[in-house]
C-alpha cells in the first residue's frame, strides 16, 4: 500500500476546537487546553467492558475497537484532544519480535535481545505502511468519527525506551540489562537505536498521512539514564526524529504538525530537550512548573505535570492542586496534563474535576488579565 492511501484529508470534517493546536504552536489561547495521558484506559468502566473478551494486542490490531476506545473519554469529559488508542510496542512487533501483554505484569518478550548477535533476528527493510496498517486505519477512522470536535494525537515510543523493553524482555526497576548494552556494546546499541529511529520516523509520518494532527514521542525510560548516557544514546535520536519527520512531511506536501517530546524524569536535560526540535516539552511531576519555565523560557510550550496520584485526593483538593499548577505555568504556551498516565483504579469523577478546573480557572485568569 503506497504512502498516502490513508489520507482522505480533504474529506475530514473541519476542526471545531483548535485550542490544543494553538497552544502547541505557541499561539494565544482563550483558556488552557487539557488532555490526559492514558485517558483511554482501564479507569473507565466502558473501556473494561469493550476490552473484556479481547487480547490486548488483538485490540490494538482492530481499527474499529481502537477508534471506540479513543472516543470513550471524549464522551465523558470536555477534553481538548484525543490520542489514538495503541501501544508503543507495536514497533518491536513490526521488527518481528513477539510481545504479549500479561495481566497484572504488563508487556513480556518471550525472546528478548540478549546480545548483539541477536540483532540479526530483527526484520530488515520493514514496510511500516504495510506492517502497521492497522494503526493508520484506526487513525483515519477516528478522524472521521471525531467529526472535528478536537484534534487527534498520534504517538510512538522513543528509541531508547523501545530498546530497553526489547532487551529487558518487559518492565524493570533498574533497566540494568539494557544499560549493560550501553556500556559493553555501544556500537551495537547505536545500531539498534538507528534501526528503531528509522522505523519511528516512517511510522510517525504515516500517522500524519492517515490523519494525526499532532505527534507525541514517549521517552518513558529517560530517568534510567544519567546525563552522559542520555546525551549519547537518547538525545541525538530524539533530535533526528523531530528533524526527519518535519523534512519528510514537507517533502510529501503534508502539513506540518506540532510534535511533543515526553522524556520522563529527564529534568536534568531540560534545556537540551527544549532545543531538540519539538514544539512541546512534556513534564513529569518531579519538577516545579516555575523552575521548568525559567529554564526553558518561552521558546517552547510546556505540557504537564500534575502527579497522577493527586487524582486520588478529594475533589476540592484536586481543584486546589490544578489551580496552583495553572498559576505557576501561566495560561499561555501551556497544555495541562498529568505528569504520567492515569492508573486503572482512578475515579472518572475525579478526572472530570481535573478537566473542568483547568478550563474554568484558566478562563477566569484570562478574563482578569
Amino acid at each position: 500500500m503506497e504512502q498516502g492511501d490513508y489520507s482522505g484529508s480533504k474529506a475530514f470534517p473541519p476542526l471545531k476546537n483548535d485550542t490544543f493546536l494553538k497552544a502547541a504552536w505557541g499561539e494565544v489561547t482563550d483558556y488552557v487546553p487539557v488532555w490526559c495521558m492514558r485517558q483511554a484506559g482501564r479507569y473507565l468502566p466502558e473501556f473494561r467492558e469493550t476490552r473484556a473478551t479481547q487480547d490486548f494486542f488483538a485490540t490494538c490490531r482492530s481499527p474499529a475497537i481502537c477508534c471506540e476506545l479513543t472516543l470513550q473519554p471524549l464522551r465523558r469529559f470536555p477534553l481538548d484532544a484525543a490520542i489514538i488508542f495503541s501501544d508503543i510496542l507495536v514497533i518491536p512487533q513490526a521488527l518481528g519480535m513477539e510481545v504479549t501483554m500479561v495481566p497484572g505484569k504488563g508487556p513480556m518478550f518471550p525472546e528478548p535481545l540478549n546480545e548483539p548477535a541477536d540483532l540479526v533476528k530483527l526484520r530488515e527493510n520493514v514496510d511500516v505502511t504495510q506492517e502497521l496498517a492497522y494503526v493508520f486505519q484506526a487513525i483515519m477512522l477516528t478522524r472521521y468519527k471525531l467529526k472535528g470536535e478536537v484534534p487527534l494525537i498520534g504517538f510512538s515510543g522513543a528509541p531508547w525506551t523501545l530498546m530497553a523493553y526489547m532487551i529487558e524482555g518487559g518492565g524493570s526497576n533498574t533497566m540494568a540489562k539494557a544499560k549493560r548494552w550501553l556500556y559493553q556494546y555501544p556500537v551495537a546499541s547505536h545500531k539498534l537505536l538507528k534501526i528503531l529511529t528509522n522505523l519511528i520516523i516512517d511510522y510517525l509520518v504515516d500517522q500524519v498521512t492517515a490523519g494525526a494532527q499532532a505527534l507525541q514521542v514517549f521517552e518513558s525510560h529517560a530517568g534510567h539514564l544519567g546525563s552522559k548516557q542520555f546525551n549519547e544514546f537518547s538525545l541525538p535520536y530524539l533530535r533526528e526524529i523531530a528533524h526527519q519527520v518535519k523534512e519528510k512531511l514537507k517533502a510529501s506536501g503534508l502539513d506540518q504538525v506540532p510534535m511533543i517530546v515526553f522524556a520522563k524524569d529527564a529534568h536534568y536535560a531540560l534545556e537540551d530537550i527544549s532545543e531538540s526540535g519539538y514544539e512541546v516539552v512534556g513534564l513529569d511531576w518531579t519538577i516545579q512548573p516555575k523552575v521548568a519555565r525559567e529554564r526553558v523560557g518561552k521558546k517552547v510550550t510546556l505540557q504537564g505535570n500534575m502527579d497522577p496520584c493527586a487524582l486520588y485526593a478529594p475533589k476540592d483538593k484536586i481543584s486546589e492542586t490544578v489551580k496552583k499548577m495553572i498559576e505557576e505555568f501561566g495560561t499561555q504556551r501551556y497544555i495541562a496534563n498529568l505528569g504520567h498516565g492515569m492508573y486503572p483504579d482512578m475515579d472518572p469523577e475525579h478526572v472530570a474535576t481535573f478537566v473542568e478546573t483547568v478550563h474554568t480557572h484558566s478562563r477566569q485568569i484570562r478574563k482578569n488579565e
